[in-house]
């Protein structure tokens, strides 16, 4: 059922980047279609435990029935609460493969891709409150601006944000061709997909905070993984691979470089595992087209 829902990218690279102990705990931060999870539950033996995140209602219906799984119906910036709540200090390891679920993707109704007329919505958990349609017919010119500008890399947001108001003033946004039509006369005729894609990125993130949700979980990950244990963690974009970078690298999102003490040294939480990002090969990328924009980083616990 998984391969239809979803396909799992960079697989057994995430996986073995884990280094799995087959009676050790870990964290599959995004459920989705469950192919990380069952690759992981695969090498686990029969005291080995698995938690996984998604508050989807479709990803909870493709859970495999299987005693040492826990599936948690929240986002998983809530990692350290429920950890807490089953009684767990500390884990071996934590995967997250941040990409949306090509089923998000292929389903017209959740209002995440520009190939289908849908509503604009592109909650990753219906208990959101805003949709993307709220955004865009209630966000102010600089805020539009700047979720175009700072998530969706489009040089041109402050005309795309200027053209939203005039056009919502007269017509709410209700689906995405509404909103794919005034975008396609603002981008430029050569890369119209590519910009589209942007356009709609750019919304998905602010609406499910993807930025504060990560960070917040990477900054968790100090406290919850054991030393020894592993990082293992898939990013689709720019922005959540910078972020992931900077963690491993300074402990803090927002750092590329950690602080220093008085004599010069410094201590950071993770070492790197793979110096080089891991990125999926030309099979891969032919057999699940989706994968091209991937990019893995491990770290170790120190």
């Amino acid at each position: 059922m998984e391969q239809g829902y979803h396909i799992p990218v960079l697989l057994k690279e995430s996986v073995d980047g884990l280094n799995i102990k087959p009676d050790g705990i870990y964290v599959d931060l995004t459920f989705g279609g469950g192919g990380h999870s069952r690759e992981i539950l695969s090498r686990l033996g029969e005291n080995g435990k698995l938690i996984v995140f998604d508050q989807d209602e479709d990803a909870y219906k493709n859970r495999p029935e299987d005693d040492r799984l826990h599936f948690v119906r929240h986002n998983f910036q809530y990692l350290s609460h429920f950890l807490r709540y089953l009684n767990i200090e500390q884990v071996d390891g934590i995967l997250g493969d941040l990409g949306v679920s090509s089923h998000h993707f292929d389903a017209a109704e959740r209002g995440f891709s520009f190939r289908f007329d849908g509503k604009l919505d592109m909650r990753m958990g219906q208990g959101l409150n805003m949709t993307a349609a709220d955004l865009v017919n209630t966000y102010s010119l600089d805020d539009l601006k700047r979720i175009f500008w700072q998530y969706g890399e489009i040089k041109s947001s402050y005309k795309l944000a200027s053209e939203i108001i005039k056009i919502r003033a007269s017509q709410p946004f209700e689906t995405t061709t509404d909103l794919k039509l005034v975008a396609e006369k603002i981008g430029p005729k050569k890369e119209n997909a590519k910009f589209l894609a942007q356009v709609f990125q750019a919304l998905r993130i602010e609406v499910n905070k993807e930025m504060d949700v990560l960070k917040s979980v990477l900054m968790q990950s100090t406290d919850v993984i054991k030393p020894g244990g592993r990082l293992s963690i898939i990013s689709y974009h720019s922005l959540e691979d910078r972020l992931v970078k900077n963690f491993v690298r300074s402990g803090d999102c927002d750092k590329s470089q950690p602080d220093k003490d008085i004599y010069g040294q410094s201590e950071v939480p993770f070492k790197a595992v793979n110096r080089k990002i891991i990125i999926p090969n030309d099979e891969e990328i032919e057999r699940n087209n989706r994968a091209r924009s991937a990019k893995l980083r491990i770290a170790e616990r120190v």
